[in-house]
């Protein structure tokens, strides 16, 4: 399981709450970015009954601190111990942590602050595997339905959710809704999906070498590019048909990264650069990427970041019903 988690106290209670609704937690593997201060110390695992076994300096993270730490069920958290003014931005921390894959069969990528349906591990793998019929590589994602920590359970929605399109932004990302997945109740396999969510993504293990988060992107742009990456690289992407988690979308009144990495933080030296200039050099990037804005696309190497082989953009923008060059959408 793949969390980068900043600065949120929804971590541990999502922690607990998927651990408890595992139906064998003793395969669980939770690899953490946990980017967090002084005021979020070991002590918030020790607390909820984890123990800490060991720490190592980990050259797979560049050095960094990586925290061994596991649950009396025998759930594992290999949890990469970073400053916040350490961090450069959501897509690092999502590299950060794939460096910590170790063959594991399945990976499930999420943010830090979810709740679970009971047994969800055994619903996501039989939902998965009952699609290798028709796909040798099928991915599972979506913007999974809203849950309110502040009334929960009472605040879950109960409909399966899908991705649509909303815009192409002024810098050139594309954005997302969701929507209910309107006859989800009559659904016997998941549905058929053209975007990519950051929030929920569960496939086969390999998938975290494969389309690996591109640490030079800062957070817009980063589901187009794994939606078309993972498209070209063969991957089939499907959205659930029934309830496996709920995601909070507001984390209202919660620091994030841009109130950290500001201007005045750079002028002191406490963050190299500032939350303004990432997003700037990311979305420079991903125009790069696709060729949009008539960028020249052999300017910037993407090597392992770039796309698959097994099919073409211009596949994937026929299939989803967009164009990036002309950042264009079909009507239907």
């Amino acid at each position: 399981v793949q969390m980068a988690a900043y600065r949120d106290p929804q971590l541990i209670p999502t922690l607990l709450d998927m651990i408890k609704n595992a139906e064998h937690p003793e395969n669980l593997h939770v690899g953490i970015c946990w980017q967090h201060g002084e005021d979020e110390p070991t002590d918030i695992f020790l607390d909820a009954g984890f123990t800490i076994e060991g720490f190592e300096e980990d050259q797979r993270v560049g050095g960094a601190t990586v925290l061994n730490v596991v649950h009396p069920t025998g759930a594992k958290l290999s949890v990469i111990d970073l400053h916040f003014h350490k961090t450069k931005g959501a897509c690092w921390a999502r590299n950060q942590i794939q460096q910590l894959y170790s063959k594991e069969k399945y990976t499930m990528q999420l943010d830090s602050h979810h709740r679970f349906v009971e047994s969800w591990d055994t619903v996501v793998i039989d939902m998965l595997e009952g699609l290798r019929a028709k796909s040798p590589k099928p991915l599972l994602t979506a913007y999974i339905p809203s849950f309110d920590p502040e009334n929960d359970p009472a605040g879950r929605v109960m409909d399966p959710w899908k991705m649509d399109f909303d815009r192409f932004i002024p810098e050139g990302a594309v954005f997302f809704i969701p929507s209910t997945i309107d006859n989800w109740k009559e659904l016997t396999e998941p549905m058929r999906a053209r975007f990519f969510s950051a929030h929920f993504a569960f496939a086969d293990g390999i998938f975290a070498e494969e389309v690996q988060h591109d640490p030079e992107y800062f957070f817009h742009g980063e589901e187009i590019s794994i939606a078309v990456r993972a498209y070209t690289h063969g991957y089939d992407l499907y959205h659930p048909h029934r309830l496996i988690a709920w995601h909070e979308y507001t984390r209202k009144g919660r620091t994030k990264v841009w109130d950290d990495h500001t201007t005045a933080q750079r002028n002191k030296g406490r963050v190299e650069l500032d939350w303004v200039q990432r997003n700037d050099l990311c979305h420079k990037r991903n125009r790069i990427l696709f060729g949009m804005d008539g960028e020249d696309q052999s300017q910037i190497d993407f090597g392992k970041y770039g796309f698959g082989t097994q099919r073409t953009v211009l596949e994937y923008e026929q299939y989803a019903g967009i164009s990036f060059k002309y950042r264009g959408v079909q009507q239907k």
